[in-house]
């Protein structure tokens, strides 16, 4: 009794403003910011993948290309062995990928938040902040599972080496040689680890931006001051979720290359025999290869979600 209408304790649960927002409009905004950015971040995620992916490469481990010997010999090596337009191989299927995953991730964690219980932030934080951390990684696992044979292509295609014939003559093809070699399920080898992946690295951008956008004094200002502090707060949350993401994403990357061997002739049997084998053989910084380019072409991840963030401001959406 005397306790106002819409709080139900004063610790507890609080009935918040209705938070406006349409599933479909959220995909939309999301896919094509999405698109923009990994078109324009393609040259280092292809370097990245490179150098992540080399030690499980079939044509470097046979010794028919030699290793890259770090950032700057990949990028040199690619431009001189297949060309400036072999930066953006892959890159079409990474949009086809990334546009909907990322726009579906952006719009799920929307969906959810607006169905989850409510938190004051200043007096229940943790409880406030656990609902944004769920909210952001069971949308991360959700867009991983619809997009991941689109992943896996685009991880297979822009592994390829050296100057030769490639392996592959582009999406469909890739999608096509794996179903025949391995069925349905090889297009999903190593999905497990990505879906455990995905909930870590989307739980911890979208919770932690959430959170942190949540103290952030310019949050509503639509001007230059509003956007470069939404960005600062993306790349806040892009940065500390990335060292607890990052050995998934070797992981993953590794065995959907090893998929296209006979069973037998696998490197890895599992993500965990994967992971263990990577730390025996190479050490823990066999797991953060490739890391430095992703801390670079991570900036895409906080344009995307600023982007994303201030369109909706923008537009009251």
């Amino acid at each position: 009794a005397g306790l106002p209408e819409q709080v139900s304790h004063k610790n507890l649960c609080v009935a918040m403003p209705e938070q406006k927002g349409s599933f479909w409009v959220d995909l939309v905004l999301g896919g094509v910011s999405g698109a923009i950015v990994k078109t324009a971040m393609a040259p280092v995620e292809r370097v990245k993948l490179l150098l992540q992916t080399q030690d499980s490469n079939p044509k470097i481990l046979s010794g028919e290309q030699e290793r890259y010997k770090g950032i700057g010999d990949c990028f040199k090596r690619v431009s001189a062995e297949q060309g400036t337009k072999a930066f953006w191989r892959g890159n079409l299927v990474n949009c086809l990928r990334y546009a909907p995953q990322q726009g579906s991730a952006l719009a799920f964690n929307d969906l959810i938040k607006r169905y989850t219980p409510k938190y004051n932030p200043k007096t229940d934080y943790w409880k406030d902040f656990g609902c944004k951390l769920l909210a952001g990684g069971t949308a991360g696992g959700i867009a991983n599972v619809l997009a991941y044979p689109f992943d896996f292509a685009r991880t297979r295609l822009a592994s390829d080496v050296g100057s030769g014939p490639k392996a592959f003559n582009g999406i469909f093809d890739c999608i096509a040689k794996t179903v025949r070699q391995g069925g349905i399920t090889g297009l999903y080898r190593g999905s497990a680890v990505t879906v455990a992946g995905a909930f870590v690295y989307r739980g911890g951008q979208l919770g932690l931006f959430a959170q942190i956008m949540d103290a952030n004094p310019w949050k509503k200002d639509k001007g230059i001051v509003g956007i470069i502090a939404t960005f600062m707060c993306a790349t806040l949350a892009r940065t500390i979720t990335t060292p607890f993401n990052y050995p998934f994403d070797t992981v993953r990357r590794r065995m959907m290359l090893d998929s296209e061997k006979p069973a037998a002739e696998r490197l890895y049997r599992s993500g965990i025999h994967c992971f263990g084998k990577v730390i025996k053989n190479e050490g823990v910084g066999g797991m953060y290869k490739g890391v430095l380019p992703e801390l670079a072409r991570g900036l895409g991840g906080p344009l995307v979600l600023t982007a994303y963030d201030r369109i909706k401001l923008a537009f009251n959406l």
